[in-house]
């Protein structure tokens, strides 16, 4: 078990886990949303200090949770994200696309796509600042992850030679999507209330329209693929988030986090 936990950390951050892997790298997919849990933790800690520090600037604590986030997780997702834009924006079909994703080099839409996200996050969470809602932070992180586990179950890798992710979405079962999805509703339950469950069912159907998407271009998922997606559904959650500003702590039910 703990094992599982060490190979989700080492897997989606730079963080040096102490202890030994799983046999197994798919057997890390139930302990996803906890990994982002922490990492959430990470960032909105991170973001609050300097917005505290700085006597309430909200672009400030923004800009500090993105560089948390890329520096913690090694810009592994956003990679993805790159590589995804330039496939399916440059490619006419899934040889294309799939060749296109494996060049190392950032097209244009790569680039784009990496501008628009992170501007996307910068605003949302600048706003999520600004009404005192930043710990929703976490819980973006947490359904970000998650998706990633219902993508790798759902579909099947689709590079005939592997590659990055291969041994995790094969080895991906439906075991897996179940633990992942009982330990995210825990902690957004405790996080968010009703909202933060209801935040989980958005999320999961924004994976499931992006899962369609990636299967009718290439017909499944790479690890490119499962790193754009956690991209795009983080920026999506926190935006939704943003969108309901301090009206969101109504929507909790719990009422607000001390201090938050």
């Amino acid at each position: 078990m703990t094992g599982g936990l060490i190979t989700a950390i080492r897997t989606l951050t730079i963080v040096p886990a102490p202890g030994r892997e799983a046999g197994r790298i798919s057997s890390s997919l139930p302990w996803f949303p906890l990994v982002g849990a922490l990492l959430g933790g990470a960032i909105y800690g991170l973001a609050a200090g300097v917005e505290a520090l700085s006597g309430g600037w909200p672009g400030g604590a923004a800009a500090a949770a993105l560089a948390g986030g890329v520096v913690l997780t090694g810009a592994l997702h956003l990679d993805g994200l790159a590589d995804w834009a330039d496939g399916f924006g440059g490619g006419r079909d899934r040889e294309k696309i799939l060749d296109i994703m494996k060049d190392s080099s950032t097209g244009v839409f790569g680039a784009v796509a990496l501008v628009l996200v992170l501007l996307i996050k910068w605003v949302s969470i600048s706003r999520l600042a600004a009404s005192g809602n930043l710990i929703w932070l976490a819980a973006a992180c947490v359904i970000s992850r998650t998706a990633m586990v219902e993508l790798a179950v759902w579909l099947p890798y689709v590079r005939p030679e592997g590659g990055t992710g291969s041994e995790i979405v094969e080895g991906a079962r439906s075991a897996h999507r179940a633990g992942a999805v009982f330990i995210a509703l825990a902690i957004l339950l405790a996080l968010g209330g009703p909202a933060g469950a209801l935040s989980l069912t958005g999320g999961w159907i924004a994976c499931r329209g992006y899962g369609l998407w990636c299967q009718k271009r290439v017909g499944g998922i790479t690890g490119d693929l499962l790193g754009a997606g956690s991209e795009l559904i983080e920026a999506l959650m926190l935006a939704v988030f943003a969108l309901a500003g301090p009206e969101l702590v109504r929507y909790a039910g719990w009422g607000r986090w001390p201090g938050f």
